[in-house]
């Protein structure tokens, strides 16, 4: 009995230990996401109250995104073979690059849609990240279904670049903020069952940007298509 009862005491502080280091490595994923999101508005701001310096950066708008997306396939592919630092900076060059990419909106929408929009945003990232870290259910197939809708909003996005069709970038903005809705939760558990306790140091720390980006990826997303809702125009 004295066996029994001491093997049970250790499997619960077991449990205990786990669950600790499992919301210390998801604090810091949000942290990471925060920062990366910060750096974002705070350049993409800055880069919208410089008329030269925004100039610069829209004559290269192609060049800029493009290097934002081959970035974050670079991060994808040899995050495990980088150290924590060359990691982190690769984060947070992304997030400036994004900022960039940003500055147009707050060049062309009013700051008071800008502000309403990223805090209707902040709060829906919030609800759904929860739910995704706290529900007992198995996300694995909304994967798929979200992964098939992307690759549909991003074909509608290129047709409708010769279309220019109001109705068909309203329908693409209302599917795009739901299938970053549901990334959002389908990441974040993810990035729950990724945790190992028994992960080095730099392991749970490059575990960690990694889900920071995916989960920047959602928030930075889910605010633009919103924004191309909700809007005002400065004209």
């Amino acid at each position: 009995m004295a066996d029994l009862r001491t093997q049970f005491a250790a499997r619960t502080a077991d449990a205990v230990q786990i669950d600790e280091g499992l919301r210390k490595h998801m604090l810091k994923v949000y942290n990471y996401m925060a920062t990366g999101v910060m750096l974002t508005f705070v350049v993409a701001w800055a880069v919208a109250q410089s008329p030269a310096l925004y100039a610069v950066v829209a004559s290269l708008g192609w060049i800029v995104l493009i290097a934002a997306i081959g970035l974050v396939f670079f991060i994808g592919a040899r995050i495990h073979r980088m150290s924590p630092a060359a990691a982190q900076t690769c984060f947070w060059i992304y997030a400036a690059l994004f900022g960039l990419i940003l500055s147009t909106y707050f060049v062309y929408f009013t700051g008071a849609s800008i502000a309403r929009v990223f805090f209707i945003t902040a709060a829906t990232f919030g609800a759904m990240s929860l739910w995704g870290y706290t529900t007992k259910r198995d996300l694995s197939g909304l994967g798929s279904f979200l992964f098939m809708g992307l690759i549909g909003i991003i074909i509608a996005a290129v047709v409708n670049l010769f279309l220019l069709s109001s109705m068909l970038h309203f329908v693409v903005s209302v599917i795009g903020v739901l299938i970053f809705v549901g990334f959002t939760a389908y990441d974040t558990q993810k990035i729950k069952e990724m945790y190992l306790a028994s992960d080095s140091v730099a392991v749970a720390d490059k575990k960690a940007i990694l889900g920071a980006l995916k989960l920047y990826l959602d928030f930075v997303l889910i605010f633009t298509y919103l924004m191309h809702l909700f809007g005002a125009s400065n004209e």
